[in-house]
């Protein structure tokens, strides 16, 4: 497996792989009607891939997971969603955001989350941010605690017309660094 900077040729897969990611990787964690809204809410946030901060890894030619990093004030959602903020977080004291993770259903548990990750982590203390966050799915908690996040708060996203459990999820990117 491979990773790289996704492009604007890629999206069509990356959709692909959101949708069934959202259908099938959160059916146990919620109900029909979360799922719709999860589907409403999230997707592909084209910002990231023309900021240079989004990837893809690739299995045989094949587009297997994307995800990515953010030096945006969003915390999550696609293009279309509300609540949306493009200003440019400062890395003195802002987190750095983890945006937009999915692997496809079938490709899971085969270390695609964590290439992902430690990509992202690596490009934004590149950057000079010294920790991270994200609004994580209750089916992303597990990976995520597994590199190093911990839960800072559980809540619900209220965009859609059915409330969706998330979890704002952090990681200091310097050993020394309190949280």
């Amino acid at each position: 497996m491979k990773i790289r900077l996704a492009n604007l040729d890629d999206v069509p897969a990356i959709k692909i792989i959101m949708d069934r990611a959202i259908a099938e990787l959160q059916a146990s964690f919620l109900t029909k009607e979360q799922l719709a809204a999860s589907t409403a809410a999230m997707g592909l946030d084209m910002q990231l891939i023309h900021d240079g901060t989004y990837f893809c890894v690739v299995d045989d030619g094949q587009i297997v997971g994307c995800g990515g990093w953010s030096r945006r004030a969003t915390l999550y959602g696609g293009s279309h969603s509300g609540k949306r903020d493009d200003k440019l977080l400062n890395p003195k004291y802002d987190r750095a955001r983890i945006r937009a993770m999915y692997t496809h259903p079938e490709h899971v548990r085969r270390g695609i989350g964590g290439m992902i990750i430690a990509k992202a982590e690596q490009a934004a203390r590149d950057e000079g941010f010294r920790a991270i966050e994200m609004a994580a799915t209750m089916a992303g908690k597990p990976l995520y605690l597994s590199c190093g996040y911990h839960i800072e708060s559980e809540w619900m996203d209220t965009q859609g017309a059915v409330p969706v459990p998330l979890a704002t999820m952090v990681k200091n990117l310097s050993d020394n660094l309190p949280e």
